[in-house]
């Protein structure tokens, strides 16, 4: 008899958790909040990503625009230039960003050969060294200027899942004022 009042007295129990609303947010806010915070948190990471390739695209546009307007490069000006890239990248820190600017003349293989080449933080190409071509710029004989920008993104709060993003972005030009820019190490 007392198990039977036992069991009755469970299943009142029962019903009346069953009907009960009290603490329903408070749970359903417990559930619901890891998700938000990870998709605010990740959508501040993504567009912080999104910011700094955007800006790695500039600085390699600006790099090899820049040169393709002279005849003759010293090292002052190839400085300069190369400088260039870090006031585009502002203001995102830019002291780990490799620039690298070279000249390539594209050979009867439609290759590329390097004539000369300069870098920021990093090291240039081997003149005489060479590299496949775009295939609209397998051209015989013709001489384009080849900026390449390298930034290693490391997320603020993603880290732990990804690491240090290493984001790349290249850009062809071609010489303006000439067919070739002439490197003058002085």
């Amino acid at each position: 008899m007392k198990a039977a009042g036992t069991a009755l007295a469970f299943r009142s129990y029962l019903r009346r958790f069953a009907r009960d609303r009290d603490g329903v947010s408070a749970v359903e806010f417990a559930i619901v909040l890891p998700i938000m915070l990870t998709l605010y948190l990740g959508g501040i990471e993504v567009g912080d990503g999104m910011a700094i390739k955007f800006k790695a695209t500039m600085a390699a546009r600006t790099v090899t625009d820049l040169a393709s307007q002279f005849v003759s490069i010293d090292n002052a000006t190839m400085s300069n230039i190369l400088g260039a890239a870090s006031t585009v990248a502002t203001p995102y820190s830019a002291s780990s960003m490799v620039v690298t600017l070279t000249e390539l003349t594209v050979n009867s293989s439609g290759k590329g050969v390097v004539q000369w080449s300069d870098s920021l933080h990093g090291t240039a190409r081997t003149v005489g060294a060479t590299m496949t071509m775009p295939t609209n710029l397998q051209t015989s004989g013709i001489t384009v200027l080849y900026g390449e920008v390298t930034y290693p993104y490391t997320p603020s709060m993603g880290y732990v899942l990804t690491g240090t993003i290493s984001i790349y972005q290249q850009m062809y030009f071609y010489p303006r004022l000439s067919s070739s820019i002439s490197r003058v190490n002085s």
